[in-house]
């Protein structure tokens, strides 16, 4: 199954959303950055089969953010 833009977008708000709950500032500032750099770095990622492997990881990091806060 393809990765649509919209669940990727999708998993960068919920990333964001659960990073931003960690109670120690200096937890939740790196969680945030690096999430966002995560994105950057591969924003011009074309390749369908590495944008479904990248969603995959990003969702196994969800919920270890998940636990952890």
């Amino acid at each position: 199954m393809a990765a649509s833009r919209r669940e990727v977008l999708r998993l960068y708000k919920e990333m964001m959303r659960e990073s931003g709950q960690f109670k120690s500032y200096i937890y939740r500032s790196y969680a945030l950055r690096r999430v966002r750099d995560a994105f950057k770095e591969h924003k011009t990622v074309q390749d369908k089969d590495e944008i479904n492997e990248l969603l995959d990881d990003g969702l196994k990091n969800l919920e270890i953010i998940k636990r952890q806060v």
